[in-house]
């Protein structure tokens, strides 16, 4: 099985800078799921994307615009949204802010260390 560690501490677990002002931590995976902090700057936008995972999103702190095939909604803190598989989908956040994502499967891509998505 491919899994991260079993404990996971956030001052030893690496925080990757995707750039254009967001930064991403891998909290834990395995084979069915992925769970990922990340960080956007004031002004940050998560450009419009679809890929095959199903995706949950908390908001941790700040104040998101989410779109989600073409809907867009406010998202404040302990707010949070489903992404379908293979929904457009993207986020900007005009103050800065933190997001939990949950993928299932994991995001292969980000254990491969690819940003050529950023969120």
């Amino acid at each position: 099985m491919n899994q991260s560690d079993v404990f996971s501490y956030a001052n030893t677990t690496e925080i990757e800078d995707i750039g254009g002002g967001l930064k991403r931590q891998i909290l834990g995976y395995n084979d069915e799921l992925m769970m990922v902090k990340i960080w956007f700057d004031k002004g940050a936008i998560g450009y419009n994307h679809a890929h095959r995972h199903s995706q949950i999103t908390y908001i941790v702190e700040g104040e998101f615009y989410f779109n989600i095939d073409g809907v867009t909604k406010v998202l404040s803190a302990g707010d949070s949204c489903l992404i379908p598989p293979h929904a457009d989908h993207g986020a900007t956040c005009p103050m800065g802010g933190i997001l939990i994502d949950t993928f299932s499967p994991p995001r292969e891509d980000f254990l491969r260390g690819n940003n050529n998505e950023n969120h």
